[in-house]
């Protein structure tokens, strides 16, 4: 062995581990497609971890990996999740359960199918036959593999203080509650001996701060070596080995009434690109797109049938809007389709099939993420009307129309969302002044680089009187706070921010009665204004908060049989999530000697409820259509046929640059407060990213005059300019049949959706 080298590691060394557990929807079918911490027997895609070598520098580990041998003998590839599935796993490489040591049975690469329906969509579509009132439609849609490529990527260190009997590990993010039950179960220590601390965060985006296998190794070889263990992932590694998402294929049918396009019924079926395991999300992505399909509509008959399907590709996971991405995209190419068809306009038919704001609270008999789902409040149509007048839609699709008579292939598009947010069922936080009159915040919430620290002082600091900036804010720490669900599902403005305004509110309760005894007034004649308790009827009479928490130093809170200092924890639990929601438009111009496809303008409208902070919301916002963008124009993982990834670096896989982002104007709106949490605040996190591929393929149908031309993303411009290449064609049958463009468009597009 090398100077240097500690040690090497392969499966048997770690057999002991079972596989990699599940956050999130763990269905039983899927059991046996969880990730080994290294590879068992059969290496699944590139990328896997077969082997771990420790060193006492980086330079030296890289060595060592060099002089590993594998002895891998290929077997054929399974890249297409759409083809039949294939045998997946036997009883040598088959995971092993949670709750015993016996392998479970052989499987294929259907890791699971499941429907959420409700209504009766057969039903619908047979009592349909015949009836010339009523239209089928049938499109196929496709959503490509992206991911969220941080801008940091992961990275841990860890060390075993013998002394303490703690195993700290920095580097946690998103979720390090969970992540710490889970390595302590994996070492035996006990929870409160693993200290997960989480530093600033440049972005999740959902893949990074899932468990990985290499959280697993470093935290057990922290503690089997004796020795800090440090690991960074390069941008290579990060690019097959972190969770990738989207991948999925639909054909999504709808019955719908010709006379004023009203959606009867839909009934989808899609197909899941998951990879080569199942990771610690289980069935979420594919469970959220088939819960969140419908949207905003009604759609009294309902079905969407998912197909979870493993290849030989990087595991995925969720990505900003997990589920709602692909499924926003493939119902608005749907409703457009219908528009187009029927000679509706785009917006008028989205309005006829709106929930009705006087039907909120809107409950669907389906469940998203475990909860009810129950559209808790909205006004989806006053939305479309402020943006419509905000952004001047009727004047820019006049221009529109105009330019493109002038010659240029330029269009409008628009697509509407509903998102969902604020997942329990609980967040605590404490609130603590000291005699210094110092308020700090303690809580379990995390980080990924949202401002949550900004907000959940603004929450505090709004109940106490005193400015934001004068409040710590301690998070990220296990160690620190009790409990913690994590920064995930656009979850902590309303769960995490709750919480903190519970216990600011309750100090504020524990302020007024310690300072009711000390002026020897009732409870109710004091206030607490500008970080002082005072009399309401003689504001000169106040007293610092600083000064009321002296008053409960150990001896005097004795003598008043009270608990010592000023302190109060908050609860908030909820069983229900929220549904903020909104509407993406784009300009583009195709270019006819290219087909590349230019961004002009890009509009987004969304309620979030109530925005706590305007300025981060934006924020988050056009951060959201930037990832949005990319995943509609530029990013798409691809494989060789024998699995080999094409995209490992920045060179192959193209993210936006600020060049390729328009102009992102954004009307954000507080029309639908919750009336499920005590501030009223909807989720602002995801909404960004949700409609932009579906804006963006209305805006280029839109453009080259075609409908239904754009039925997959990344839209790629040597297909685009293939219909550029037709357009003589099109012109011969135009002046042939006598009859305009658009209406040759509708046309072909009645022949194409069928």
């Amino acid at each position: 062995m090398l100077d240097g080298i500690v040690a090497a590691w392969s499966y048997d060394d770690v057999a002991e581990f079972q596989a990699i557990p599940f956050r999130l929807t763990p269905l039983d079918d899927l059991l046996p497609y969880r990730q080994p911490v290294l590879a068992r027997r059969i290496v699944r895609y590139v990328g896997e971890p077969v082997a771990v070598v420790f060193a006492r520098s980086a330079y030296l580990a890289e060595d060592g990996a060099d002089l590993v041998e594998l002895d891998i003998d290929p077997l054929p590839p399974h890249m297409d999740a759409c083809s039949d599935p294939v045998e997946w796993l036997d009883s040598e490489s088959a995971t092993w359960t949670a709750a015993s040591a016996s392998p479970l049975p052989a499987q294929d690469s259907q890791a699971t199918t499941f429907a959420v329906e409700y209504g009766d969509v057969d039903a619908a579509f047979q009592a349909a036959q015949g009836d010339p009132r009523y239209r089928e439609f049938e499109i196929t849609a496709a959503i490509s593999r992206h991911t969220g490529v941080p801008l940091e990527c992961r990275g841990l260190l860890a060390y075993y203080d013998q002394a303490e009997q703690q195993l700290i590990i920095d580097g946690a993010a998103k979720v390090p509650y969970w992540n710490r039950d889970a390595i302590a179960a994996f070492t035996g220590l006990p929870p409160t001996s693993v200290i997960l601390r989480e530093g600033n965060v440049g972005g999740g985006f959902g893949p990074r701060g899932e468990l990985y296998p290499e959280d697993l190794l470093v935290a057990h070889a922290a503690m089997r070596l004796r020795a800090p263990i440090k690991w960074i992932e390069d941008r290579q590694e990060h690019l097959v080995a972190t969770n990738h998402s989207r991948g999925q294929q639909h054909t999504v049918r709808a019955l719908v009434r010709i006379e004023d396009g009203w959606i009867e019924a839909l009934d989808d079926r899609f197909i899941l690109d998951q990879g080569a395991y199942v990771r610690t999300h289980g069935a979420t992505v594919a469970s959220l797109t088939a819960s969140m399909l419908a949207g905003p509509y009604v759609i009294p008959h309902f079905r969407s049938q998912a197909h979870l399907r493993l290849t030989h590709k990087t595991p995925a996971g969720t990505y900003r809007s997990p589920g709602r991405y692909e499924g926003t995209f493939v119902r608005e190419r749907l409703v457009d389709a219908v528009a187009d068809a029927l000679g509706i306009d785009r917006m008028q038919i989205r309005r006829r099939n709106f929930i009705p704001a006087l039907e909120m609270p809107y409950h669907r008999p389906i469940q998203a993420m475990g909860t009810d789902l129950v559209h808790d409040s909205g006004d989806y149509g006053l939305l479309l009307d402020k943006a419509h007048a905000q952004f001047g839609f009727e004047a820019l699709r006049t221009s529109v129309r105009a330019r493109r008579s002038a010659g240029e292939a330029v269009g409008f598009g628009l697509a509407f969302f509903v998102e969902k947010s604020g997942i329990g069922p609980a967040e605590g936080a404490r609130v603590t002044i000291d005699v210094a009159g110092q308020v700090t915040l303690w809580c379990g919430a995390s980080s990924v680089g949202q401002g949550v620290d900004t907000v959940l002082a603004q929450v505090v600091a709004e109940s106490l009187g005193i400015p934001h900036d004068q409040i710590r804010v301690v998070r990220g720490k296990t160690d620190q706070f009790e409990f913690g669900r994590g920064a995930f599902a656009t979850r902590l403005a309303v769960m995490a921010g709750s919480a903190a305004k519970i216990a600011a509110d309750n100090v504020v309760s524990r302020a007024k009665t310690i300072a009711a005894q000390h002026f020897k007034v009732n409870w109710e004649e004091l206030e607490v204004v500008g970080g002082c308790v005072r009399i309401v009827e003689s504001p000169d009479v106040a007293m610092p908060l600083g000064e009321v928490a002296a008053l409960m130093q150990p001896a005097d809170a004795l003598l008043m049989k009270d608990t010592p200092g000023l302190s109060a924890q908050g609860w908030f639990h909820t069983d229900h999530m929220t549904y903020p929601y909104g509407l993406h438009a784009a300009v583009v111009n195709v270019d006819r000697g290219t087909g590349a496809v230019q961004l002009e303008r890009f509009f987004v409208a969304y309620d979030v409820g109530r925005a706590l902070n305007p300025a981060l919301v934006e924020g988050q916002i056009a951060g959201g259509v930037t990832q949005g963008i990319g995943g509609a124009l530029y990013e798409e993982f691809l494989y060789s046929p024998e699995g080999t990834p094409l995209c490992t670096s920045f060179m192959d896989y193209l993210i936006p640059t600020v060049h390729e982002i328009p102009p992102i104007e954004i009307l954000v709106t507080e029309d639908a407060p919750s009336p499920l949490n005590p501030l009223g605040v909807k989720g602002a996190g995801e909404g960004g990213t949700t409609a932009v591929a579906a804006a963006i393929a209305s805006a280029v149908d839109d453009a080259l005059q075609r409908p239904g031309t754009v039925r997959s993303v990344p839209i790629r411009s040597a297909a685009l300019l293939r219909h550029f290449s037709d357009a003589p064609r099109d012109q011969a049958r135009k002046d042939h049949v006598g009859h305009d463009p658009s209406h040759t468009s509708k046309t072909k597009a009645d022949k194409e959706i069928k």
